[in-house]
């Protein structure tokens, strides 16, 4: 006999057609549903009685050995089947032998292989953008995320439904979006299109790993130095007097200025290559190189005095 009444839990008669016992599940299901009962126990678990009940009644190989056997046999991973509880030695007893038909074991072994045939599967990657200065590329930085990602429907197990009937929280879907919060590490080097890879961060697999998250760099433009590649370009303006005679000039670098000697009768346009002042190569120590291009800075508002210095030099280089 059975120790579990599945008729009365759902509160159908034995003869309850598959509507009947449909509109009763969904009736309880709703009224105990774990969403609508939050932290009530008891609740929960009369769902998952009704749950039970509803499974079995509502197949008919299930529900015909229900009626001639009772609940003896038990779920087996989310499928009623009537050899879970039995061993194989109790189909014969006191002289009376159980007969299954040859459908029961094909539909148990069909079942059986497509398990073990069955492969875990990574989960999905997925990018995210993120937009860095020059001087967080420069240096490395780090970003705090806010990210929508999505992770198993724990009311029917990512299954999607719950007795036959889409799941309410996953919507159908077996998945339920979660906001998370993370910290993430960019590493000096990046550039625009850089993938910045996040292991394990990624969408949640079926049985098998997460996937990873990727960032998707862009470096914003900068108002003094110009990228290419991993070297800098920036224009060092150098005056007049000193492009002529010769001296010294400070240019900037990400880190700080420089001092950069030039040469005496240095041209316009001049090009000084400084190495290793430059943006860091990704994942490695070195660095690429700054190029300093002179601009060379005339004189304005010049005195008496100047003019004259510079008609007389006018008038030695015509000679």
């Amino acid at each position: 006999m059975a120790t579990k009444d599945y008729y009365s839990i759902l509160g159908v008669s034995r003869d309850a057609g598959e509507k009947e016992l449909k509109q009763a599940f969904r009736r309880l299901a709703r009224k105990y549903h774990p969403d609508v009962n939050p932290g009530d126990k008891s609740a929960e678990a009369k769902f998952k009685e009704i749950n039970e009940a509803y499974e079995v009644l509502s197949d008919k190989k299930t529900r015909l050995k229900y009626d001639q056997f009772g609940d003896q046999f038990a779920t087996a991973g989310g499928r009623q089947t009537p050899f879970q509880g039995f061993d194989f030695s109790d189909f014969a007893q006191g002289g009376t032998t159980f007969h299954f038909g040859e459908s029961d074991f094909g539909s148990l072994l069909d079942e059986l292989l497509h398990r073990s045939r069955a492969r875990p599967r990574r989960g999905r990657d997925i990018e995210h953008p993120v937009q860095v200065t020059l001087e967080e590329a420069y240096h490395g930085t780090s970003r705090i995320l806010s990210l929508e990602v999505k992770e198993p429907c724990t009311a029917c197990h990512s299954s999607g439904r719950i007795q036959n009937i889409p799941c309410s929280v996953c919507r159908g879907s077996g998945m339920v979006p979660r906001v998370k919060r993370l910290e993430v590490k960019i590493p000096a080097g990046v550039k625009s299109r850089s993938r910045v890879r996040i292991a394990g961060e990624g969408e949640p697999g079926y049985g098998g790993t997460r996937g990873d998250l990727y960032l998707i760099i862009t470096v914003k433009p900068h108002q003094l130095f110009e990228r290419r590649g991993d070297d800098l370009y920036v224009s060092a303006a150098v005056p007049l007097v000193t492009a002529v005679l010769g001296g010294e000039v400070l240019i900037p670098t990400p880190k700080g200025k420089l001092a950069l000697k030039i040469p005496p009768e240095t041209q316009n346009g001049k090009t000084f290559r400084l190495a290793g002042q430059g943006m860091p190569h990704l994942g490695k120590s070195s660095r690429g190189s700054l190029i300093a291009r002179v601009s060379v800075v005339l004189p304005t508002n010049l005195s008496p005095k100047e003019k004259e210095l510079f008609e007389k030099l006018n008038s030695l280089r015509a000679s």
